[in-house]
């Protein structure tokens, strides 16, 4: 193992959930602020990011099918939560956040990291083709349901009916980062080679990425208010650890022959709930306690119980 890759989670994770507490804490950095950081990332960063990785992204045919499965460990999560579990609630954002928590995973960071530790440097690189269209899945699919659940919150506090045609929902500044994916995947197609030096920068990009998406994030922690939903959230536990990979985990195994594939993207299937559904939260001004509060009991479980035994499983196969 590389311990060097586990310190750049410290860096890259940790700190920066860190930092943004502290800049709240000792009141250097004010909402506004928080909120601009937000819209840069999703604006510009997510764009930049999208445009580097699927410009120098080569599909095989076999690869084909984890991008498809990252569509679909998105949508299935989303109704499970959206159909079964959000009744509970019965302010709109409240629910919509609940199920902007269920539809959004953290695969790129935590899932890539366990996947590092099982499998190496192969199973990270399968892991990141799952991860791939998560930012566009946030700002094609999120994006337009916490829309869907804000502006119905609107109309019943106004007493009026809900006018949110499609432009409203999938039409406005949020979705740019899409142009970014479709620009990257146009040169892929169109066989022009991607400048070296992009590869290098898309590096730093990842770890800039980071600093920008999770600063914020820890910014908007309050763990005494993220508390208060621990109990209302913990049937989250159930879809993230449970439903969903026992849901994928036929088709996987029909799909996947070797074991190292099958192995990453059964492991993407277990992953806990994302940083991105706070920051679609605060976007959109649905409840970011409540998604808060789903983000640190899925992580918090995963870290403790989660990942031992599927650290155990695979050991145990292996001998």
């Amino acid at each position: 193992m590389e311990w060097t890759r586990l310190l750049l989670v410290f860096v890259d994770i940790v700190l920066p959930l860190f930092t943004g507490y502290m800049l709240k804490a000792r009141h250097i950095f004010s909402h506004k602020a928080c909120s601009n950081l937000i819209r840069f990332n999703v604006i510009f960063m997510c764009t930049l990011v999208n445009f580097v990785s699927f410009w120098g992204l080569k599909l095989s045919a076999a690869l084909l099918w984890l991008p498809v499965a990252s569509v679909l460990l998105t949508l299935v999560p989303g109704f499970i939560g959206a159909r079964f579990f959000s009744h509970a609630f019965t302010d709109d954002l409240d629910r919509g956040a609940y199920v902007i928590s269920s539809m959004l995973a953290n695969i790129g960071t935590i899932s890539g990291l366990s996947a590092f530790i099982l499998y190496g440097e192969t199973g990270f690189a399968y892991v990141q083709l799952v991860a791939a269209p998560q930012n566009c899945l946030m700002v094609a699919a999120a994006f337009p349901m916490a829309r869907y659940y804000a502006a119905r919150h609107d109309a019943q506090l106004a007493g009026t009916r809900m006018h949110l045609g499609i432009r409203e929902m999938f039409f406005t500044v949020n979705q740019i980062a899409l142009l970014g994916m479709f620009a990257g995947v146009a040169l892929q197609a169109a066989d022009v080679p991607r400048p070296e030096i992009l590869g290098t920068f898309f590096h730093y990009l990842v770890h800039i990425l980071a600093w920008v998406s999770l600063l914020p994030v820890g910014y908007l922690i309050d763990f005494r208010n993220a508390g208060r939903y621990y109990g209302r959230v913990k049937n989250m536990l159930l879809q993230r650890y449970i439903l969903i990979p026992v849901i994928f985990y036929f088709p996987f195994r029909a799909l996947f022959h070797d074991p190292v594939l099958f192995g990453s993207a059964m492991l993407v299937t277990f992953s806990p709930a994302a940083i991105n559904s706070v920051i679609t939260a605060e976007l959109y001004k649905l409840n970011v306690d409540l998604t808060i509060s789903g983000f640190l009991l899925t992580t918090a479980v995963y870290i403790v119980l989660v990942f031992p035994l599927l650290f155990l499983c695979v050991n145990l196969a292996g001998r």
